[in-house]
């Protein structure tokens, strides 16, 4: 028997104690050489005044074992609670979002009996950086932000997992068409990364066709990676499609640390009944053998858990007359799983991991050519709302306020142009981007500043700037609708 090696475990909220008894109790019977180290999250620690859902002493637990396998919790409703969920993986730098989603037919009612795919979704960038404004009475903004190094780690984490586990191709999914700088990255990124893995086919997709396809014929897809945003989204759809959201488990997967988890939330509602399924949370900690290299016990157990499916052993989430042929509790379905130890199923195909594999590796690659970056212009977002909202009287304005350095080509509204030359038809809110470029071909940081001077003194509110680069003489911002 290997080593022991200490774990931490949070059993959570709702039903998470129980999954979680369950889940421990298979994997001490199948002698998996763990410890657990519990820590307290979720409501009760929410409620003690902790907004994060987690006691700083929490924190050194995860940093010394390095792996969590948590249950579910409950966030308390009304404001001022932050998502546990995503203060674990900023923080710990768990970037990868790991969850397959499979059929489990015919035992498991689904619609879709060849499907196992797994999506793999980047877990700490894009609008899930939380970086959010009021700029106007109107008008709110959020910032998209994705890294080169975040894209990249991502998309190899998904071509790696794909290698490992003989998945034949990669799916990317973006909004490019719409979003030419960041999810034009990522697809440019996973162009390039592909290159590198010949054998694996790629191929890309509008995440809404993908979304679309994804629920109508989720069996021809394999891996499929993509945003954060885009991922928690599909992923929902694959396990509803699946037809098994019970029994899924994802995992987090950073360059030290790893989170393992159930994909379903508390159940508060069933909570004490002894009715909840606690495969999720299983297969889950089955991830987390697979990632600690413990594959011949995550094979053990797994097998054993298809053979119980098989044999019609079910909780009353999946229990169909005709097709199940005992209906049973969470504490029964785990003693079920426990006499299977050592059995393989029959009709599902047995579970094979491979050996010695070495741990997916995703390390950084530094940048080593920067590119010449060259200032030619700022685009200055004003707070105005005077004179019925004419666009003409607020571009006399700003082009009065320009200099030789920085010349006003063009105002937008909501990212529509209406100076010059917009059409009455277009609704204007409060808020209005004014694109000054610089004739010269370039300009310097001072020339904005001289610029904002101008526009303070003519008594206009300018709440927020971004300055226009190119790289290389390659245009790094976006061109306004009608620009």
């Amino acid at each position: 028997m290997s080593e022991k090696r200490k774990i931490t475990v949070a059993y959570g909220d709702g039903i998470g104690p129980e999954i979680m008894d369950a889940t421990l109790r298979i994997l001490d019977a199948a002698e998996a050489p763990l410890e657990y180290d519990e820590i307290k999250v979720g409501e009760q620690v929410y409620k003690s005044g902790i907004s994060s859902g987690i006691e700083d002493s929490a924190w050194d637990s995860l940093r010394e074992n390095k792996i969590f396998l948590k249950a579910p919790i409950t966030t308390p409703q009304g404001g001022g609670y932050k998502s546990l969920n995503v203060t674990i993986r900023k923080t710990l730098g768990l970037y990868a979002n790991v969850r397959p989603c499979r059929a489990y037919t015919p035992f498991v009612k689904s619609n879709f009996p060849k499907m196992n795919l797994t999506i793999v979704r980047e877990n700490e960038e894009d609008l899930y950086a939380g970086i959010e404004h009021q700029q106007t009475e109107e008008v709110v903004q959020t910032l998209k932000l994705v890294s080169r190094p975040g894209i990249e780690s991502i998309v190899r984490y998904a071509f790696e997992y794909a290698r490992l586990n003989n998945r034949k191709k990669v799916t990317c999914m973006t909004k490019d068409n719409i979003m030419k700088q960041s999810d034009g990255l990522f697809h440019r990124v996973f162009n390039r990364v592909s290159e590198e893995y010949p054998n694996i086919e790629a191929d890309h997709m509008i995440i809404d066709i993908g979304s679309a396809k994804l629920a109508d014929n989720p069996e021809s897809f394999d891996v499929v990676v993509t945003l954060n945003l885009y991922g928690d989204i599909i992923s929902d759809i694959a396990a509803e499609v699946a037809g098994s959201v019970g029994l899924g488990g994802s995992s987090n997967v950073g360059q030290t640390v790893a989170m393992f988890e159930a994909i379903h939330g508390s159940a508060p509602d069933i909570a004490g009944k002894n009715i909840a399924n606690p495969s999720g949370l299983l297969n889950g900690a089955i991830m987390m053998l697979v990632h600690l290299g413990e594959t011949k016990l995550a094979e053990k157990i797994e097998n054993a858990w298809l053979k119980t499916i098989e044999d019609g052993i079910h909780t009353g989430d999946v229990y169909e007359e005709g097709t199940s042929t005992a209906l049973v509790g969470t504490k029964e379905f785990a003693d079920a799983v426990i006499e299977r130890l050592g059995q393989t199923p029959s009709t599902f195909k047995p579970v094979y991991y491979k050996e010695d594999a070495d741990p997916i590796d995703t390390k950084h690659i530094p940048t080593t050519h920067y590119r010449t970056k060259t200032l030619v212009g700022v685009d200055v977002f004003i707070d105005w709302r005077e004179h019925d909202r004419d666009a003409n009287v607020i571009g006399q304005t700003l082009e009065n306020a320009q200099g030789e350095a920085l010349k006003l080509k063009m105002i937008t509204n909501r990212g529509v142009k209406v100076y010059p030359s917009g059409f009455p038809e277009t609704f204007k809110t409060d808020h209005w981007r004014c694109r000054y470029t610089a004739p010269a071909g370039s300009c310097s940081n001072k020339d904005v500043y001289d610029l904002l001077k101008r526009i303070d003194d003519a008594g206009l509110d300018f709440i927020k700037t971004e300055h226009l680069y190119e790289f290389d003489g390659v245009r790094g911002y976006s061109l306004g609708q009608g620009e």
